[in-house]
């Protein structure tokens, strides 16, 4: 009688499982673990769940924020910035105004009277 699981293909079966399982680790370690060990190589964040490679950026590139500069240190700069614009654009109004006025005298005296 011949029966099937003899030692000879017993241990053909488990050569055959060690060997597909060895190759599952290697494409495993190649296609799942390895492209975020490069990521991380490359100094940026590798997102396992997603699969992604993101460039970090410095939070001075989002609010144009000096590092080293606090926010209200910044704010407070940002103030006096715009206190100075309206200043310049109070002072053109006012020399616009004068000139205005300036122009309405001279048409007036050079106009004859009727």
């Amino acid at each position: 009688m011949k029966r099937f699981l003899t030692f000879p293909r017993l241990a053909m079966i488990f050569f055959g499982l060690f060997g597909v399982a060895i190759v599952g680790i290697f494409v495993l370690q190649d296609y799942w673990v390895a492209p975020g060990k490069r990521c991380e190589a490359a100094g940026k964040w590798y997102d396992m769940e997603n699969r992604i490679c993101a460039q970090p950026i410095s939070i001075a590139q989002i609010t144009g924020r000096p590092n080293g500069v606090s926010r209200a240190d910044a704010s407070a700069e940002k103030n006096r910035e715009l206190v100075r614009i309206e200043h310049e654009l109070a002072a053109e109004s006012r020399a616009r105004a004068a000139e205005a006025q300036r122009q309405k005298a001279a048409l007036a005296s050079a106009r004859p009277a009727a």
